[in-house]
């Protein structure tokens, strides 16, 4: 009975001491200063490229209609084909016109046959008025005959002309090089100039156009930088853009931003910009969508890689490194419509200043750590 209860006391003992050596172990872990990767900032110059999701358009988007009214009697291309300017795409039936032709080409005929004999009759009756056998008004009434004759002439002349230009509108050709939009019409479908659906749309896409939207603010602090400059002129000078497709591969021909809306959009406080790029493949179709990457120059700037960074409050923070090895999470103001892996920080940082750059969310204000310094070539690798 002795020995039992001085086993089960030992027994006790011992479960005590081994849960104290846990929680001293656990204390201890807590209290270890970890090894966090500080990088020291100074100022650098860069380019930083800032994108925007972008709709693309042909140069020209033209809607092909018939002038004539007529059914379909040949489609000579298929949706998606590319064309040359000049080549044909439809045929219209349209008999009347054909008719039109032939009746104009023989009023022609008739017409000629009456200024022949109202020629005659002028060369007839001119003697004999020079030999007074016959009165002026003779001769007078045969060359207003002529006229008459002459001038129907000419109107028929005119009506096989229009009756040709009718005629040649049954054949239908693309205005410019491009590609062939939709067909909703097919072979037999009657068709007219007020038809509400044109035949197809040949788009241009020599050049296309990327149409994107940046914010009030940028284009305000666009606009104050007049540097005794126009507006326009400004826009000539900005860099060349990049275009990213919808595959993520870079195109590879650079564009240029031609134009900026005048009217900001209230609902979302933006404004429509254009940029071109040259499409001599026709690589790029209207319609698709993609991304405009446009380049911004920073000199001595001050770039936080954006990991290194944490949202609270509608407020960004870093953790800063003091000289005592301590953390404290400090405010910074970033420059708007940054993108890529960096910040432009406007205010908040300065050089010479320590930040830890991985695992900013598990640290908490005051705590002190073990800096172990970054290698900045490393980490600024992508920035050119």
């Amino acid at each position: 009975m002795h020995l039992a209860l001085i086993i089960l006391v030992g027994a006790v003992f011992s479960s005590c001491a081994g849960k104290n050596d846990q929680a001293a172990q656990a204390a201890a872990g807590a209290n270890q200063v970890k090894d966090f990767k500080v990088l020291e900032l100074k100022p650098r110059d860069a380019t930083l490229n800032t994108e925007y999701p972008a709709s693309i358009q042909g140069q020209q988007n033209i809607e092909i209609r018939p002038k004539v009214d007529g059914y379909v009697d040949k489609i000579y291309v298929d949706e998606g084909a590319v064309v040359k300017r000049g080549q044909l795409l439809f045929r219209i039936s349209a008999p009347q016109y054909e008719q039109e032709v032939r009746t104009a080409a023989a009023s022609i005929a008739s017409a000629q046959a009456d200024v022949s004999a109202a020629n005659m009759a002028v060369n007839k009756v001119r003697p004999l008025v020079e030999r007074d056998i016959v009165s002026k008004f003779e001769l007078e009434s045969a060359q207003y005959t002529y006229q008459a004759a002459m001038a129907r002439l000419a109107q028929a002349r005119a009506a096989l002309a229009n009756a040709r230009t009718n005629l040649g509108y049954t054949s239908i050709t693309s205005p410019v090089d491009g590609v062939v939009g939709s067909i909703p019409f097919r072979l037999g479908s009657l068709v007219s100039s007020a038809t509400t659906e044109p035949l197809t749309t040949v788009s241009s896409i020599g050049n296309v156009f990327a149409y994107f939207a940046v914010n009030e603010k940028l284009l305000l602090e666009f606009s104050r930088d007049t540097r005794r400059i126009s507006f326009a002129q400004q826009i000539k000078k900005l860099p060349p853009v990049s275009l990213l497709l919808a595959d993520g591969t870079l195109y590879n021909h650079t564009g240029r931003i031609e134009t900026v809306n005048g009217l900001i959009n209230t609902a979302t406080g933006s404004v429509n910009v254009r940029a071109t790029f040259p499409n001599p493949a026709g690589m790029i179709r209207s319609g698709s969508s993609a991304t405009v990457r446009i380049p911004s120059a920073v000199n001595d700037g001050i770039l936080v890689p954006q990991s290194a960074t944490f949202e609270l409050q509608d407020k960004r923070f870093v953790v800063a490194v003091g000289a005592d090895s301590i953390t404290h999470n400090v405010p910074i103001q970033i420059r708007e419509n940054t993108a890529g892996q960096f910040f432009v920080v406007d205010s908040g940082l300065k050089a010479g200043d320590r930040i830890v750059i991985e695992g900013v969310a598990t640290l908490k204000e005051g705590t002190k750590i073990k800096p172990t310094p970054a290698n900045a070539d490393t980490i600024y690798a992508d920035v050119k």
